[in-house]
């Protein structure tokens, strides 16, 4: 029997503690959960994407009653990104949550999906994406969508 051990790296830093430019793609994340469609479960997500041009791109989550059709922020944000610029890597991701009159104040991470849909991306351009997950009480930064998704599922998996 053989053993692999698996680390996933998080900076935790306090909002104050980020520099300006990260401060004002999480700014853009936040602004962005007045925008979210969520009836159903009243838990509203924004996310900010910076390209590598600095053309910045922002989603919403969008809940529809036949679930599960509607979509995740991260998952609004990338794909409009890649649509409109496809031949631009992203550089960072901020995500933010608000629910019950509040920012949440521990940092939610992506779903599986939209953690699939990240990984893509960050392979389609061979450019490590930098992820910021907005709490109250601390911003946690990920160096790339590895992290997240350490045992992923990406091209050469196809190969066989």
């Amino acid at each position: 029997m053989q053993k692999k051990t698996i680390e996933t790296n998080i900076e935790i830093y306090s909002f104050e503690e980020l520099e300006t430019k990260k401060q004002d793609l999480i700014n853009k994340a936040k602004e962005q959960v007045s925008k979210a469609y969520a009836p159903y479960s009243g838990f509203h997500v924004g996310a900010a994407i910076e390209l590598e041009n600095g053309v910045i791109i922002t989603g919403s989550n969008q809940e529809n009653s036949a679930y599960p059709s509607g979509l995740c922020a991260e998952r609004v944000a990338m794909f409009y990104a890649n649509a409109q610029y496809p031949e631009v890597p992203v550089k960072t991701i901020a995500i933010a949550a608000y629910t019950k009159g509040n920012f949440v104040p521990d940092p939610i991470t992506p779903c599986g999906s939209c953690r699939q849909v990240l990984l893509e991306t960050e392979m389609r351009f061979e450019k490590d994406i930098t992820i910021l997950l907005y709490g109250t009480k601390n911003v946690y930064q990920l160096k790339n969508v590895k992290q997240l998704l350490p045992l992923c599922f990406e091209k050469s998996s196809l190969e066989g």
